[in-house]
């Protein structure tokens, strides 16, 4: 049988069926945006940078102090989104089991004895890990087998986790007195890092008026699970330029100190950015394409992205702590050389 041969005319009706479905679904995510915002006051960023994720396939690590709304946020998300999501309260004496469920052993009306597994709640499509890095190293290996493979071994025999599945983990950056840093490892699965700032003085009034009152607004729900997964899909067929391909992986190798020809990042980093980094790069742009309703990425979308997506995947050296420079000032460095 000789390969099909595709002819202008198909890749016309391709291109024209992408951008119909780009066209439908970024007006879907408009509306999704509002009924988040109807919750979530004056942090228009992290909602964006969430839904991001979330259309990337990912996993997001939200720093904030606390009473930024990251708890409400997650909430809020599993109801507009149509998605069964679970909050897990991070503990030192949380155990794996506590997460992933365990085996007991029952004995049925015969006296036979059995096995049955019961699921623990990492078993829905948005899994709030709050505080993760106050539980144990043993815990948060758990929960990275977890994240990585959308599955957990229990007694040697694996369980899948529904799909979606997404974990949006928080840390508060002040208190670090009994907390166990997340292993380089682990941090490298999250695919953004968002910062969660406090909110502007007219958005902090409406929060104020809006949840002192009688009733809170409840958001619709406009997506579901198959939506959200097609939405997912839709990201990974959105066609990416060769430029914007040499600008990812300029950034991504210059933020490497081995191989970097800048010389902050040759002085101040420790080490840098994996290959990993380059694919959520690809992605969050893509999936930023999606949410703003455009066609294809651009540069500026990898310069938009650069911070969120590589800040945790950088370590700056002692030279660098001593002298006062941040990873945020290295990425400026290679966002200069893209602009």
């Amino acid at each position: 049988m000789s390969p099909a041969i595709t002819s202008p005319a198909d890749t016309k009706t391709e291109i024209e069926t992408l951008s119909r479905d780009i066209e439908t679904t970024g007006e879907t995510l408009v509306q999704t945006r509002k009924a988040i915002g109807q919750v979530i006051f004056g942090q228009e960023h992290v909602i964006e940078e969430t839904l991001i994720t979330l259309l990337a396939g990912g996993h997001a690590l939200l720093i904030g102090v606390p009473g930024l709304a990251k708890t409400r946020l997650v909430e809020t998300l599993g109801h507009v989104l149509g998605l069964n999501d679970r909050r897990i309260q991070f503990t030192p004496d949380l155990m794996p089991a506590d997460i992933l469920g365990s085996e007991v052993l029952e004995e049925g009306d015969s006296g036979q004895r059995s096995f049955r597994f019961i699921k623990g709640p990492i078993f829905c499509q948005l899994l709030m890990a709050d505080e993760i890095n106050r539980a144990s190293p043993r815990t948060q290996s758990a929960l990275l087998q977890a994240m990585q493979e959308r599955r957990v071994s229990i007694a040697g025999e694996y369980h899948d986790l529904p799909e979606p599945f997404h974990v949006l983990a928080t840390q508060n950056p002040l208190e670090q007195e009994g907390t166990y840093p997340l292993p380089e490892a682990q941090l490298d699965r999250f695919l953004i890092q968002v910062e969660v700032g406090y909110p502007d003085e007219d958005s902090e009034r409406s929060m104020m008026l809006a949840t002192t009152g009688l009733g809170e607004a409840e958001p619709p729900a406009i997506l579901s699970a198959e939506k959200l997964m097609a939405a997912q899909h839709l990201v990974r067929r959105i066609p990416v330029g060769e430029k914007v391909v040499e600008a990812i992986l300029t950034m991504v190798r210059a933020g490497r100190p081995d191989t970097t020809d800048l010389d902050p990042v040759a002085r101040h980093v420790a080490w840098g950015p994996g290959p990993r980094a380059s694919q959520a790069l690809m992605l969050a742009c893509r999936a930023r394409v999606l949410l703003q309703g455009r066609l294809s990425p651009s540069v500026d979308d990898v310069i938009a992205l650069a911070s969120p997506v590589l800040r945790h995947r950088m370590a700056l050296n002692f030279a660098a702590r001593a002298e006062g420079v941040t990873i945020d000032s290295i990425i400026g460095h290679l966002c200069e050389r893209l602009s």
